[in-house]
């Protein structure tokens, strides 16, 4: 039991420490492959469409063959034989051909590993948000080390660290010890339910405007950060900041959410990301405020998605866990940060539209806030 914590949270800090490149740095690379930022909002949307698509179609699979260790291992796999190929893509198709399979893959992982975690601590928060705190330090260390390593030898260098950290994924998968296949007899009606009803409707608005907020930030902020005078290696400390209040609220962020309740978590995280872009609009000049808005990821992501993934696990049972991991990961990541990507790309027009696009940012934060006021207070599973 012990032994197979330890190997499930290292498949954590690969998974995410993959994303310590791709997120803060994809912008750079593609930048650096000649992209236009309309290219760059864009292609980075339509690869987060992949977000959408694969992780339903094999959670509907894990849901009715109960083999999620084994589809964990083939989309490591197939993420890292798909990935290599950006070694030789060129132009604009190739690359959006590429990242597109290999994220289509890769985050076909993350809904399985969250059922094994909450399967392996039976459900316990406060327990899942210790072992997550992994893939936030492995963000936290790739995002510094390509962040250096750009500095140095430019930004092809972010495909060997993200080779590396897939290949990494691969050798950890196999290290996880699965429980013996379930056989689920499906229930569509049931789940038809559940996906329809009022809370997963409001709370799945919620989850999706604030994925969409991020747009700009996964897609600029290091080109942000560039043209305000940073470079690589500053970029990287920025990024790890928010990363390291992320790992400092996850300790906590399990009994913060028991205490005050998923409805209350959302509303706060939602008004404190709305800050946080509303700094990057108007004062990222100012190094004390650009700090504090970084630090807010313990808000904008840590404490939001312990709530999500608490929702989820109480809303969707045992019987449909797979799926509707998968629905949040697929419908917030995938469609909200396509959406917010498309968007961002939009307006930011080479950094001459980024107060706009920011700004669009806290809007839709703002937006997310005020529709989590409609969720129930206390979800009526946990009555």
């Amino acid at each position: 039991m012990r032994l197979n914590i330890v190997f499930l949270c290292l498949t954590y800090l690969f998974y995410f420490g993959h994303m310590g490149v791709i997120a803060p740095y994809l912008g750079v690379f593609l930048d650096g492959r000649g992209l236009s930022s309309g290219d760059i909002g864009s292609l980075v949307a339509i690869i987060t469409i992949a977000r959408l698509i694969a992780p339903n179609l094999w959670a509907a699979f894990a849901d009715k063959s109960g083999k999620s260790l084994v589809i964990i291992r083939v989309g490591a796999m197939c993420a890292f034989v798909s990935f290599l190929s950006l070694f030789w893509a060129t132009g604009y198709v190739g690359i959006a051909l590429a990242l597109a399979i290999s994220v289509g893959f890769w985050t076909s992982i993350v809904p399985q590993l969250e059922q094994i975690t909450l399967k392996a601590i039976q459900g316990d928060s406060a327990y899942y948000s210790r072992i997550r705190m992994w893939g936030s330090i492995g963000f936290i260390l790739m995002s510094v080390v390509c962040g250096w390593l750009m500095d140095y030898y430019g930004s092809e260098v972010t495909l060997l660290c993200s080779a590396a950290m897939l290949l990494s994924l691969c050798v950890a998968t196999f290290l996880i010890k699965g429980e013996a296949s379930i056989q689920h007899q499906l229930n569509t009606a049931s789940i038809k339910n559940k996906v329809l009803s009022r809370p997963f409707l409001v709370f799945i608005a919620v989850m999706m405007m604030l994925q969409m907020s991020f747009g700009a930030y996964y897609s600029f902020f290091a080109l942000y950060m560039r043209d305000l005078g940073f470079d690589g290696r500053e970029t990287g400390w920025l990024v790890s900041l928010g990363v390291v209040a992320e790992v400092v609220i996850f300790v906590w962020a399990g009994k913060i959410t028991q205490a005050i309740g998923i409805q209350r978590c959302l509303v706060i995280c939602l008004i404190m990301t709305a800050l946080r872009w509303g700094i990057l609009a108007v004062a990222p000049q100012v190094l004390v405020l650009l700090l504090v808005s970084q630090s807010i990821h313990a808000f904008s992501f840590a404490l939001a998605h312990t709530a999500a993934i608490k929702f989820v696990h109480e809303h969707f049972g045992e019987r449909f866990q797979s799926r509707g991991q998968a629905l949040y990961v697929s419908i917030s990541f995938g469609f909200g940060g396509a959406v917010g990507s498309f968007i961002a790309g939009q307006y930011w027009q080479q950094g001459a539209g980024a107060q706009t696009a920011w700004l669009i940012s806290v809007a839709m934060a703002a937006v997310g806030a005020f529709i989590a006021l409609w969720l129930p207070v206390k979800h009526p599973l946990t009555r």
